[in-house]
């Protein structure tokens, strides 16, 4: 994946070596979130969210922000840069203006949200209450070493991912899956999770275009993306925990879905090529 002369915009807030402010939702509900997401599959921000509204708040501290001086984090400031200048093109083409999260926080460990408290054993999520993506970096070795999923491009699929998830909470979308839940149907967490790889699949198919080649995914890198999808799929991962697969707790989408929704989104380079809400098969 060529990257580095891809424009940096400073969105990032490195909370790196700063301790979480003691209180929270405690030891017990980070558990349970990472309970939730390496077993169930349940968004970290869902658990943290419901956690948090029983134990109260958690502190949220500030870091730097800016960009970072290390490689590894320059590479997320270029791809969270590389989204912005996607996401704007395309709602610019729909007369509409693009409102970047309010940042990307690199974190080590642990770390207050607007969801409750983070942890990096729950992997990279999206806050929508602070509008905000949080990513420990050591999350790239277990990418690369337990999921099988190496390169830049597979990184670069998950910052893609979860920026989508900032979309989806511009858009509405989000809202739609809490309406499916509200009605007792199920699958609105699994589509909303499959729009989010298709919306990663419309930045890797717009993103050479929108940065005159400094950001771009050749066909090898977009196979690493198609891999990383496949990866963190449901019944992969509930494999991997459990020795046996549980669709009734499923809430991301299989491996074959996450990775066809991608394709979707590459192919097309379309965000209406991502409906998952309206289509009949997932």
């Amino acid at each position: 994946m060529r990257w580095d002369g891809g424009r940096r915009s400073g969105n990032i807030e490195d909370r790196r070596g700063i301790s979480p402010v003691a209180g929270g939702i405690g030891i017990g509900g980070l558990l349970l979130a990472a309970v939730g997401y390496f077993v169930f599959g349940i968004d970290p921000s869902t658990t943290l969210s419901v956690v948090n509204g029983v134990n109260g708040g958690a502190e949220q501290q500030e870091g730097a922000r800016g960009t970072p001086a290390d490689r590894d984090a320059q590479f997320v400031d270029v791809v969270e840069t590389s989204t912005t200048d996607v996401w704007s093109q395309v709602f610019k083409a729909s007369n509409r203006s693009y409102d970047p999260p309010a940042g990307v926080v690199i974190y080590d460990r642990a770390t207050g949200t607007g969801c409750g408290m983070g942890q990096s054993a729950m992997g990279p999520f999206y806050c929508p209450q602070d509008r905000k993506v949080y990513l420990d970096l050591s999350f790239w070795q277990e990418l690369s070493g337990r999921f099988g999923a190496q390169g830049d491009a597979a990184r670069a699929y998950v910052i893609a991912h979860e920026i989508g998830h900032h979309v989806q909470n511009l858009t509405g979308q989000m809202d739609k899956a809490k309406n499916y839940a509200a009605k007792g149907v199920d699958s609105g967490s699994v589509r909303l999770e499959l729009q989010a790889d298709c919306y990663a699949g419309v930045w890797a198919a717009r993103a050479s275009d929108v940065s005159n080649g400094a950001v771009a995914l050749d066909p090898k890198d977009v196979e690493d993306g198609l891999r990383a999808a496949s990866a963190v799929g449901d019944d992969t991962l509930q494999k991997q925990s459990q020795g046996r697969v549980m669709p009734d707790a499923f809430t991301h989408g299989t491996s074959e879905q996450r990775t066809r929704w991608f394709r979707a989104g590459v192919q097309n380079g379309d965000p209406a090529s991502c409906d998952t809400f309206s289509a009949s098969r997932l």
